[in-house]
């Protein structure tokens, strides 16, 4: 008995540990944008402590401002700091200018404050400005130099960030391929991204290919990661049933493509307008809530992309603030999850409470089980109706995850979209409920297709209200 215990014992410290490792590292894949082209942020020491409150692990900069850089040391946030499009020709031009930029911007702040990358221009490739496209990797290949010396190189990464239209197509993601016309530049940033282990970042925006085409029907659900019909694509047969995914997937399938398979993939921004001018399409309070709680919920799921499975991509929302200096439309001024108070604008479900309430323990994507090796056959008890459910207390990241799964198997989630029977009440958790029952009526009814991960049990009580039916055996 005493070795019993004490094996016991072993197991659950072990097991304490694992969840702890892993509380403390599950939110690192959540970023957030700090722009700073606006005349009423607070100071950079009041921001600091409010990220310190929630889920979000690293923090990108557009520049290197040295007071935000500072205010963030021995936070344990990753920070990215950017060298502006001015300063590529310099850089690129002058070793010395990017020993000189390393040694102000960095070295003093490294490694208190965390700086985990470099981004050496924004969006570069698709500035239509061939001096900037063709300086850009001397200006990166300076920077990596520098931190070398710096013995600095390894530790952090440098790289540059690029805009979707360096795609020439992108559907289905299967095809997704880079414009033939950029195809010398990122041949060699490609290769020194290989050789240094440094991401390709790349800032997909659902809202934009929304605010492009938003007659079809179904383009909207598709995009904010609400219950839809899915696409598939024809390549693969593998179906879509969000947009997030499908661009990332297509970024992937273009890197694959060029030969570039081990280079990885940062979402450097994404988000969505809560407000716009009136002749705007897409751009609400509601909207904005349901893509970035979505996509927040979907990371914590650690689905993945169906091109990338099991794992969350490094994604930095945009935006921290509003930016109120910012030019064009009203939703330009309109991206921020937070309001210069520290209040949240909407709640996409970042505090740090939260994510300590919905990551317990990692999610694993639920698989659909070989009944044939079964012994269980597909049985009721009592003979009763049976419908599968959603166990209590089960995450927001869990029933995002069965409901990913469960809609992106064939099965018919028509009801549970706008104006379907069962799409009121407008949550996830009955959107989960309806469609992980659904998987499992029509997978056979075997018991091993109601587990979704352990978060789903048979249960003999119909849960069906209204006009909105839930099909169940023996019903």
């Amino acid at each position: 008995m005493a070795i019993m215990f004490s094996t016991s014992a072993i197991l659950l410290s072990f097991l304490a540990l694992f969840l702890a490792f892993n509380l403390a590292n599950s939110e690192s894949f959540i970023g957030v944008n700090y722009g700073q082209v606006a005349d009423n942020l607070p100071p950079p020491s009041a921001t600091a402590k409010l990220l310190q409150s929630t889920s979000i692990e690293k923090v990108r900069l557009y520049g290197s401002d040295p007071a935000i850089i500072k205010a963030l040391a021995n936070t344990g946030k990753g920070i990215v700091i950017g060298a502006a499009n001015g300063d590529i020709p310099a850089l690129a031009g002058d070793p010395s200018f990017a020993k000189n930029w390393v040694s102000t911007n960095v070295v003093p702040f490294y490694p208190a404050s965390n700086i985990i990358l470099i981004t050496v221009g924004n969006e570069v490739i698709t500035s239509n400005d061939p001096n900037l496209m063709n300086q850009m990797l001397p200006a990166i290949q300076n920077v990596q130099n520098a931190l070398d010396a710096a013995s600095l190189g390894g530790k952090i990464k440098v790289s540059t960030v690029h805009s979707m239209a360096v795609l020439k197509s992108s559907e289905p993601p299967s095809a997704g391929r880079f414009d033939p016309g950029f195809t010398t530049v990122l041949q060699g940033l490609l290769s020194f991204n290989n050789a240094t282990a440094s991401p390709f970042a790349i800032n997909p925006y659902p809202y934009f290919a929304y605010k492009s085409d938003p007659g079809r029907a179904d383009n909207l659900a598709f995009c904010l990661f609400q219950p839809n019909s899915g696409r598939v694509d024809s390549n693969t047969n593998i179906k879509y049933m969000n947009m997030f995914d499908a661009q990332v997937d297509a970024v992937r399938s273009a890197l694959d493509s060029m030969g570039f398979k081990n280079v990885e993939i940062v979402v450097a921004e994404t988000g969505w307008p809560y407000k716009g001018d009136s002749d705007e399409v897409g751009p609400s309070l509601e909207n904005a809530k349901a893509y970035n709680g979505n996509l927040v919920a979907h990371l914590r799921s650690m689905v993945g992309t169906p091109l990338m499975p099991g794992k969350s991509v490094d994604t930095y929302l945009f935006a921290l603030y509003d930016e109120d200096l910012k030019p064009g439309p009203a939703s330009e001024r309109a991206f921020g999850l937070f309001n210069t108070d520290q209040s949240m604008v909407y709640d996409a479900g970042l505090s740090k409470q939260q994510s300590q309430a919905s990551t317990p323990v990692p999610v694993v994507a639920p698989t659909t089980p070989d009944v044939s090796k079964s012994p269980l056959t597909p049985t009721t008890p009592n003979n009763k109706a049976t419908w599968c459910m959603p166990k209590a207390g089960v995450t927001t990241a869990q029933l995002q995850a069965s409901l990913d799964y469960a809609c992106g198997q064939g099965i018919d989630c028509s009801s549970i979209q706008p104006g379907g029977a069962c799409f009121e009440p407008n949550t996830l958790a009955n959107h989960a409920a309806y469609a992980v029952n659904l998987f499992y009526q029509t997978s056979g009814r075997n018991p091993l297709t109601c587990d979704f991960s352990q978060t789903a049990i048979l249960s003999s009580n119909n849960p069906s209200y209204n006009n909105c039916v839930y099909p169940g055996a023996n019903a």
